[in-house]
């Protein structure tokens, strides 16, 4: 899961940098919205498990799973105007800021200085590779893994070591753009202009070819090249990996029925009801108090079902679970039934509603 938290990291830096948290006015809806969608479901949590051995799990049902949110809306293809797929996304990466500020203060254990003093050092080289622009890969990726190996010696949770790891990677390429494409013109001079293309290319076209293609690869930003390099890994093999292996409930107790309890009703209305009220909610009062606006293409009805869609807390949900009650199974077992509950029931009333809510033809942006 440390891998998959430095692609968050990498998705959440290029946000702030150029992308829907960039700026105030655009941050403002769905940083307010993600507010409301934490919020929410661990009140409703806490008023469902107030006083009980389950209440340590607060923080299962704030979480929103932007992989399989994103799955759902994908299913409308280009029936869904660009601005729902802007705010889901900006507030989801939002929703992964506030989990992963609640893993880094309240699941990290008692603090071994002495490897916590090193993971400093390691941080510093990492922020110095940054400075003085080093933009090989590897750099980051070699002294990541020792950052992880330190982070998880010193007490804090190892996945943070992630998120810090990527916020040092540098956002910047080698080669500006408008450099590049002025090289390749210069370079396809040595290429006919004619009709009549050869099959066999002179030593000295081979060579133009190889520096354009070395040249493409500086010109894309480290950042952004691990971030693309990532999304196949994390999405098709290390999602399915963790959800193979921690999604597993016992369908039966001891008495002979289904294990449920106190956290699996709380987990599920959690993440139906308080993820769907709280976007909302906060959405509605930050638009009717006049600091933002509906954006082109949302209206009230198809806005509802981007609500739902923030129930879908799959992964992270499991993920907080298993640091939750990690060392009881049989609330692990019953919070585990709750995320199952909940992200489907909310996946399913998504799809119902933006079914009924987006326009039948495709959207023309």
């Amino acid at each position: 899961m440390a891998v998959f938290f430095f692609s968050v990291g990498l998705e959440i830096k290029r946000e702030i940098l150029v992308g829907e948290l960039s700026s105030f006015r655009q941050a403002l809806l769905p940083i307010v919205a993600a507010c409301g969608g934490m919020l929410a479901p661990v009140l409703i949590y806490y008023f469902m498990t107030a006083g009980t051995p389950a209440q340590s799990g607060l923080a299962i049902p704030m979480a929103t799973d932007i992989a399989f949110s994103l799955g759902v809306l994908s299913l409308f293809g280009k029936r869904v105007p660009l601005s729902l797929k802007v705010f889901l996304t900006a507030f989801a990466v939002v929703d992964d800021i506030g989990g992963i500020l609640v893993i880094a203060l309240f699941y990290s254990s008692h603090l071994a200085v002495d490897y916590l003093i090193v993971s400093v050092g390691i941080l510093l080289i990492l922020c110095g590779g940054n400075f003085f622009q080093v933009r090989n890969r590897w750099f980051y990726i070699f002294w990541g893994v020792i950052l992880w190996y330190l982070f998880l010696q010193s007490g804090i949770h190892a996945t943070i070591a992630g998120v810090v790891a990527a916020f040092t990677v540098p956002a910047t390429p080698h080669y500006k753009i408008g450099k590049y494409i002025n090289r390749i013109r210069e370079n396809i001079a040595v290429f006919p202009a004619s009709d009549k293309e050869s099959i066999v290319l002179s030593k000295m076209q081979i060579n133009v070819l190889k520096s354009i293609e070395s040249s493409s690869d500086r010109v894309i930003s480290p950042l952004q090249s691990l971030e693309d390099s990532l999304h196949g890994m994390v999405n098709y093999i290390i999602l399915p990996l963790f959800a193979f292996a921690n999604a597993g409930i016992s369908l039966t107790a001891d008495h002979g029925g289904i294990e449920v309890g106190a956290p699996t009703w709380a987990v599920m209305t959690g993440l139906l009801v308080g993820k769907f009220a709280g976007i909302y909610f906060f959405t509605w009062l930050v638009i009717k108090t006049g600091f933002a606006g509906l954006l082109k293409g949302m209206t009230w009805v198809n806005l509802t079902g981007i609500c739902l869609l923030g129930g879908i807390g799959f992964t992270v949900s499991l993920f907080i679970a298993n640091l939750s009650f990690g060392d009881s199974p049989v609330l692990l077992t019953q919070a585990k039934m709750g995320v199952i509950l909940g992200t489907v029931l909310a996946g399913t009333l998504a799809y119902l509603v933006l079914q009924f809510a987006l326009p039948k033809e495709p959207v023309q942006e």
